[in-house]
């Protein structure tokens, strides 16, 4: 009888998975551009069936799973190398394992997701006294209140922002602006040409509805400053720069594409003190 754990998620929650599966496979190649152990033995644990259900896929996706954790690794380090007791709130968390790969043994952690999504978390990974979970939707603000300390606030969001739709964004970016002066987000995001993209080639290819469609397609980040009077900063930059080494010749193609036309791109955000 096997022992591992089934899976019993959500449409859009499922897709936790694929990432998760990606970092897994990703850290045991000879020569991986990340590692991350955690993952591998996650994967080990969860009765799916990954070959199947990844088994369409490009493997530049894979490495835009890679890429945006090495962005989100790199932001949070610079983040903490400047306040060392920093919060981070990871949104839409799912199986994310930053954590272990940044703690620097000071900074207080929050793990933000839907509860279907952080029971299924808690088969895994356990809470301490500088990891939270949060069972509440990211739209539903009154997971605010849980941030104990809000001063230098990192929040981070890996594959999870263009899954709202663009008036959800706005509200609660005006929201966290208000309550969380003085924060910053980072995040990836996909051009509205990357999500019709994404919806065809990954949701369709694997098996998953259409309500684990993306939704948000931003093509200039920029669009975001004119939101909110107080977001102060915005910069976007391109998710495969300086990381192709190793790749083949067409996908070193297709990520010289999404990079130029923006298909895939990494935002970070600064909100004004008030």
């Amino acid at each position: 009888m096997s022992s591992k754990i089934n899976v019993n998620l959500g449409n859009v929650q499922v897709t936790m998975l694929f990432p998760l599966w990606g970092r897994a496979v990703e850290t045991q190649k000879r020569n991986p551009k990340l590692i991350d152990k955690t993952a591998v033995g996650i994967v080990s644990k969860i009765d799916y069936d990954f070959e199947t259900n990844t088994k369409n896929l490009y493997d530049i996706t894979l490495f835009e799973w890679i890429a945006r954790s090495i962005h989100i690794d790199r932001t949070i380090k610079e983040f903490l190398n400047e306040y060392p007791n920093a919060t981070i709130v990871n949104i839409g968390c799912g199986l994310d394992t930053t954590f272990d790969r940044v703690d620097n043994s000071k900074l207080l952690w929050y793990d933000l997701d839907l509860p279907d999504a952080i029971e299924f978390r808690r088969k895994f990974i356990q809470e301490s006294e500088r990891r939270k979970f949060i069972a509440c939707s990211f739209l539903d603000d009154r997971w605010f209140s849980e941030i104990k300390n809000k001063d230098h606030v990192l929040f981070m969001s890996a594959g999870v922002m263009y899954y709202f739709e663009e008036g959800q964004v706005k509200e609660i970016f005006s929201k966290i602006s208000q309550c969380f002066p003085g924060s910053e987000f980072i995040f990836d995001a996909a051009s509205s040409f990357g999500v019709k993209t994404a919806n065809k080639k990954v949701i369709e290819s694997s098996g998953l509805d259409e309500k684990s469609c993306l939704k948000w397609g931003l093509d200039n980040a920029s669009v975001v400053a004119g939101w909110n009077v107080n977001v102060e900063q915005v910069k976007e930059y391109p998710m495969f720069k300086r990381m192709t080494k190793g790749l083949s010749l067409k996908n070193k193609l297709m990520a010289r594409v999404s990079d130029r036309y923006k298909i895939m791109y990494m935002v970070h955000l600064k909100f004004r003190e008030i």
